[in-house]
């Protein structure tokens, strides 16, 4: 698994967990909602310093979200067969 799909679950997780949709928790950043979205399904990267803005977001150290965490990738497929559903 490479770096960015960790990100990327990792993202889509903490922000998951803090109950907000992409629209509601991207807004107010520099980047573009759509390139973040990338970044979250692993499709794209993202420099440290972004990543670190993510983080203070989240509330989270920025090791949560470069570290392997298996329960996240569990989570993570979780929550997308729910938005699945919900869609």
């Amino acid at each position: 698994m490479k770096l960015r799909d960790i990100v990327g679950i990792n993202l889509k997780y903490y922000r998951y967990k803090s109950g907000l949709s992409q629209e509601k928790f991207y807004l107010g950043l520099e980047l573009n909602p759509k390139y973040l979205a990338k970044v979250e399904r692993g499709k794209a990267n993202i420099s440290f310093d972004y990543l670190e803005d993510l983080a203070k977001k989240l509330n989270v150290h920025i090791n949560d979200l470069i570290l392997y965490n298996e329960k996240h990738v569990i989570d993570k497929k979780r929550i997308d067969e729910k938005q699945k559903v919900n869609n």
